[in-house]
């Protein structure tokens, strides 16, 4: 994995995250690192977390760069807050960005955020964003019975928070409220990643049609809400400049 950004401590949680997962990391300061790096390394590397502000060459001209090289083969995170308006955000769709992630993110919410980039093959990735989300659940595997917090949640699974994971592919019965509803969801996921470190990553198997509709309707609603105010933000930055 690389790690392209200009501040040490974005750079030093990332790689220690990542690396205590046992995954490999490396870095690049600047544009021109990036660069370097992505033309002598493109075949080692496996996922790639950019800041749009780097030295020398941002925003999306530098992911332009990248697709010159790689020829869009790399799946990319960009760093969230170094995306400066929501024509740029459009702009980096049509260049096959990935998604975005918080440089600040709390450690522990790290690795569960590049889950479904890290374990591509093994997480049901339904196109649907992921919400971060800390509400109760209870789940049941064989003739464990345990209680715990999700990471974040989307239309087809969810990541949990717990210091005893299940072995991949364990079969898990699930129960969960989401906020604001009466009524309890349950349902079958298997688990599609597992990090002693941070948690577990849940797929759903089976879910009745009406608690996926709540689950949809959910992750949708709240998404349009996070975009909006994403999308308003450079706006009201803008204006206060003014």
């Amino acid at each position: 994995m690389l790690i392209a950004d200009d501040t040490p401590f974005v750079r030093e949680r990332f790689m220690a995250a990542i690396e205590g997962a046992g995954h490999r990391a490396t870095f690049a300061r600047s544009a021109a690192e990036l660069l370097a790096r992505v033309r002598a390394d493109l075949e080692d590397i496996d996922l790639l977390l950019v800041d749009l502000k780097l030295p020398h060459q941002s925003g999306v001209e530098l992911i332009r760069a990248v697709r010159k090289l790689d020829g869009g083969r790399l799946p990319i995170l960009v760093f969230s807050g170094t995306v400066s308006s929501a024509d740029e955000v459009r702009e980096l769709a049509s260049l096959g960005v990935s998604g975005y992630i918080n440089e600040y993110s709390a450690a522990q919410h790290i690795l569960p955020a590049l889950a479904p980039h890290l374990f591509p093959d093994n997480f049901n990735r339904r196109g649907s964003p992921r919400l971060v989300l800390g509400i109760p659940i209870a789940y049941r595997a064989g003739g464990t019975i345990a209680a715990a917090l999700t990471l974040n949640i989307n239309r087809g699974g969810m990541a949990i928070r717990t210091t005893s994971p299940l072995d991949r592919d364990t079969e898990v019965k699930l129960r969960f409220r989401l906020p604001g509803s009466k009524k309890d969801i349950d349902l079958d996921a298997r688990v599609c990643w597992s990090d002693a470190k941070s948690g577990m990553g849940l797929c759903f198997t089976r879910v009745d049609a009406s608690d996926q509709t709540a689950i949809d309707d959910f992750v949708d609603a709240h998404f349009s809400e996070d975009r909006v105010k994403a999308e308003a933000a450079p706006e009201q930055a803008d204006s206060k400049g003014d």
